[in-house]
């Protein structure tokens, strides 16, 4: 029996390694460019987009803000990934795996607003008023492929459980126990009573939260970031040195740094970037439905924003400060640190008294937000294969599922669920890359009176999820 099983895991193990190398990625970072190209580099649009998401639309359809919706899916992809994923990256791929990673992030940016574009375009308005969007309904609506838009919502409902928030709910137990001293098994329980009281209230209740949670975790981890790159000011060009030669070359920095060449700085760098922002998985947008938009291309810039926070920002401020620091400090030994875990508390612990806290309020609360973030996602996900009557069920097996994840072992839910995420990017990439046309027609449509006016308001005829055409304002 025991035979059996460790046959099983590896078989898995290697489904993972399989679903997740060359082919994945060059189906994610070759879409990043296609839409880049499709979309006329709607990344120049990035200062636009980071002002529409302050500016509010309260007459729109929809249940959140604008800037509600972003924060929500923010709180899903600005995780552990962007503290420990980026130093894991380093580990392997070696330092230029950091400007790989940035730089999917600056071209995943146009794959997050064309997926976000088509969410909102195809959104529905339910019996109670609620608005529902995603990958799903696109298929659904846009395609005519409702059978794969059940595919998605099905492995995306079943990733909600692992990646969503078995695991994060782990990290934080692990966290707490290491650094002070809390058994894993109250910590659970406090997640899952937390997460019962906000998910049970909706999207509303869960943006309101992300709304105040997300902004601070990521301007105090940021204030923690900047602070170690004032420690270490005199390596920080040597270390953009460093970064983009080894994204190129083989070499060797101080403290063991060692680029292994162009293959493996771009592999472990691209595969980060991709898990980090999430852009292409097809998440995002279901968040991004539920905002207040007359237009789906206002709320497609609003969310593309999420991408440069993600990536551009916080993973590229992360790469910076464990490189500065192993710079400065040639003590530390990369094959000693082993993981990226280990390699971030090293170069957070020059911040004298501060620097564990910082880095450990960050984990939590980056964790805690993916919980509820994922939890959404989930329930709109079920939502669409099983029905309303399905979302009690499932919100009470997700509480259980954050008690429980402390005390059991998560390494095969981990890898299940990292499996389910990339298979479920699948049938959202296919609904980009067949909607070309409608992304390419309704970005030139907007951002050419947005371009001649230089403002929001622009009249438009819109269609209603019930197919009545009804007089608007495009964002």
């Amino acid at each position: 029996m025991q035979q059996i099983a460790e046959t099983v895991v590896n078989v898995i193990n290697a489904v993972d390694e399989a679903v997740w190398g060359w082919p994945m990625i060059i189906l994610l970072l070759g879409t990043h460019l296609v839409m880049t190209i499709c979309t006329g580099g709607i990344q120049k649009k990035i200062g636009t987009a980071i002002r529409l998401s302050f500016t509010p639309d309260p007459d729109a359809e929809g249940e959140v803000s604008q800037f509600g919706a972003l924060v929500t899916a923010l709180a899903s992809t600005i995780g552990t990934g962007n503290i420990i994923g980026v130093g894991t990256a380093i580990v392997l791929g070696g330092p230029g795996a950091v400007f790989w990673c940035w730089l999917t992030g600056v071209f995943g940016i146009a794959t997050k607003y064309a997926e976000s574009l088509i969410a909102v375009k195809y959104r529905v308005k339910t019996k109670d008023g609620r608005m529902q969007g995603g990958a799903m309904y696109a298929l659904e609506r846009g395609l005519h492929m409702k059978w794969l838009g059940v595919i998605f919502a099905f492995l995306a409902a079943f990733a909600s459980f692992g990646i969503g928030c078995a695991t994060q709910v782990n990290a934080i137990a692990t966290v707490c126990e290491a650094n002070l001293g809390i058994p894993v098994w109250p910590v659970g329980l406090v997640v899952a009573a937390l997460t019962a009281a906000i998910i049970f209230g909706g999207i509303k209740s869960i943006a309101q939260v992300c709304e105040k949670l997300v902004p601070f975790m990521a301007l105090f981890y940021c204030i923690g970031c900047i602070i170690i790159l004032g420690i270490n000011y005199d390596f920080l060009i040597p270390a953009l040195q460093t970064i983009v030669t080894m994204a190129f070359r083989p070499g060797a920095a101080a403290g063991g740094l060692v680029g292994g060449g162009i293959m493996l700085a771009l592999h472990y760098g691209v595969a980060r970037g991709l898990f980090s922002n999430e852009s292409g998985m097809g998440s995002a947008p279901i968040a991004a439905a539920a905002a207040q938009t007359r237009n789906p291309v206002r709320q497609a810039l609003v969310s593309s924003t999420g991408t440069f926070w993600d990536t551009v920002v916080v993973c590229a401020m992360t790469g910076l400060v464990l490189v500065t620091s192993i710079l400065k400090n040639p003590e530390i030994d990369i094959a000693a640190a082993g993981n990226g875990g280990t390699l971030t508390t090293l170069a957070f612990n020059q911040i004298p008294y501060l620097g564990p806290v910082i880095l450990v309020l960050g984990i939590v609360l980056f964790a805690f937000s993916t919980v509820l973030g994922w939890a959404y996602y989930g329930e709109r996900c079920v939502e669409y294969c099983f029905g309303h009557k399905a979302l009690i069920p499932y919100r009470l097996l997700y509480i259980a599922v954050a008690a429980i994840a402390p005390v059991v072992a998560l390494d095969l839910v981990w890898t299940i669920a990292d499996i389910l995420n990339a298979f479920m990017a699948v049938p959202n990439l296919i609904a980009v890359l067949l909607l070309i046309p409608v992304i390419r027609r309704e970005t030139k449509k907007y951002l050419k009176d947005l371009d001649a006016k230089a403002e929001d308001e622009v009249p438009v005829v819109e269609k209603n999820a019930g197919g009545r055409k009804k007089a608007s304002a495009a964002e």
